[in-house]
């Protein structure tokens, strides 16, 4: 008899992974690829939609083929910031330009001194001056420096919604799309910024689906239910929204750490802005507080610049937590010791103009310089915490992604907050998982069934008693904050 399965496509910038889940999310299959990025007009590298194509339909229809499993739904998580424009036969228009291509100045100040300015337009949108990354002025610098091209856009959807629309031919646009730092939805209003209208836009964009809206579908001979993709973001929160029944933070960490709080419901400041925070959106439409910080990156860059000069080679884990010596580089608070931003100096709670230059050699070894650094990590994290956290209580924080499995670091984070909860998740597809969950949203029945600890794989961690760091605040160096 034929296993009945979810099947989804998480689709990274690097990775592109088919998984199929049987009915306890348990991953019964995962595929994984990495495939060649082509070049735009320009020369700047953006991913091959027909490469992609191919080889998402390609595994779809092998998976249908196959008589020992049974696809009874299927969805998508897909990265943000990214638009695929239609024209009016529904094919792609190539190319998918690359939220990390330059966006002229020149357009950005116009736009911002035709919108009410920067400052207003930022504070409206929660989305901080990120160019491409803000993914509505996409359209907007097509408008005006692809004229030709953008004449062609019958409809324009988000990447999520693309990989969607392959499978089902629905155009549809989705809100955990729509709410990431797009410079799209005005957040004060509840709706579209007033921008869209006014420049002729609204009507390339198709109606606004619930997370949970499905298409039923016949391909390669297999009825589906087909999901309407969802932001890889969102869809990394979504188990842990399911799972929990009272308030939480997820600190998602990897090369970015971004502190999610979805039960924050302030407006973002302009102060907050500049300080790296932003607004994403849940999978019921519901504002998410963020704030950013480059961890993994300084992380890397710092172990690296210490292993050269200690010629001593950096693994996971092999420097243990010495209290007697984190307790006397907190107490000593030297500044020159004090980590110097190289890489995040433009994230975070400290925004600087300029990267810092942290000397090593000022440390008598390795494990001395890792100590200190892993001390100012976690202090700009606490105050990275603290701004996600606003003035609504959570105890409870949640520790995702790559440096769940550094001990060092979740023991003191624990010990810099002694008066919350801190779990540590074991759940390496998050983003697959909330995009699979998603499609049985409707039956609330369904989440009752479900072992939430184990799926999660939650573990509390208790502040170590003999650790006195509460005290300890790292500063930037005064020449260079903004």
């Amino acid at each position: 008899m034929a296993t009945p399965v979810t099947a989804v496509f998480d689709i990274g910038k690097t990775n592109k992974k088919f998984f199929l889940f049987d009915e306890d999310y348990s991953i019964l299959q995962k595929q994984q690829t990495t495939l060649d990025q082509q070049e735009d007009e320009d020369g700047d590298p953006c991913e091959d939609l027909r490469q992609l194509e191919y080889w998402m339909l390609n595994k779809l229809e092998a998976a249908c083929r196959d008589e020992e499993i049974d696809i009874r739904a299927l969805n998508f998580s897909g990265y943000g910031a990214s638009l695929v424009h239609l024209d009016k036969q529904g094919r792609a228009i190539p190319p998918l330009y690359s939220y990390l291509k330059h966006y002229p100045e020149q357009l950005l100040q116009q736009f911002y001194k035709k919108y009410g300015g920067r400052k207003a337009f930022v504070l409206q949108t929660a989305s901080p001056p990120m160019g491409m990354l803000n993914s509505g002025l996409q359209l907007y610098w097509l408008k005006h420096e692809r004229p030709e091209k953008f004449k062609r856009i019958d409809c324009t959807l988000h990447f999520p919604q693309y990989l969607s629309y392959l499978v089902s031919r629905k155009a549809v646009t989705e809100q955990t799309s729509i709410g990431c730092h797009t410079a799209l939805w005005d957040y004060e209003k509840g709706g579209y910024h007033r921008w869209l209208e006014q420049e002729g836009m609204t009507k390339l964009l198709p109606p606004i689906r619930p997370v949970s809206t499905v298409n039923d579908v016949s391909t390669y001979g297999t009825e589906m239910e087909v999901g309407i993709g969802i932001h890889d973001s969102s869809a990394a929160l979504a188990p842990y929204l399911f799972a929990s029944d009272s308030s939480f933070m997820l600190i998602s960490t990897g090369t970015w750490s971004i502190t999610l709080n979805p039960f924050n419901k302030e407006p973002l400041t302009y102060e907050e802005l500049q300080r790296d925070c932003l607004c994403y959106m849940d999978i019921h439409g519901n504002q998410v507080k963020a704030a950013r910080l480059f961890l993994g990156s300084e992380y890397m860059h710092q172990t690296k610049k210490l292993s050269r000069h200690f010629g001593k080679e950096h693994r996971q884990n092999s420097v243990k937590l010495d209290p007697v010596l984190l307790n006397r580089l907190s107490k000593e608070a030297s500044p020159p010791a004090r980590l110097q931003l190289e890489t995040a100096h433009t994230s975070g709670p400290f925004p600087t103009e300029g990267a810092g230059d942290w000397q090593v050699d000022q440390f008598a070894s390795y494990k001395e310089g890792y100590h200190q650094l892993m001390l100012d990590l976690a202090a700009i994290q606490v105050e990275s915490i603290k701004l996600a956290e606003g003035n609504t209580a959570v105890d409870k924080l949640i520790v995702a992604g790559g440096f769940s499995q550094n001990d060092f670091y979740v023991n003191l984070l624990a010990s810099f907050l002694p008066n919350r909860e801190v779990y540590t998740a074991s759940l390496p597809h998050a983003s697959a998982l909330g995009a699979a969950m998603v499609m049985n949203e409707r039956n609330g029945e369904w989440k009752k069934s479900i072992d939430w600890k184990a799926l999660l794989g939650l573990e509390r961690h208790k502040p170590l008693e003999e650790l006195e760091v509460g005290h300890y605040t790292w500063e930037p160096p005064a020449t260079n904050s903004k």
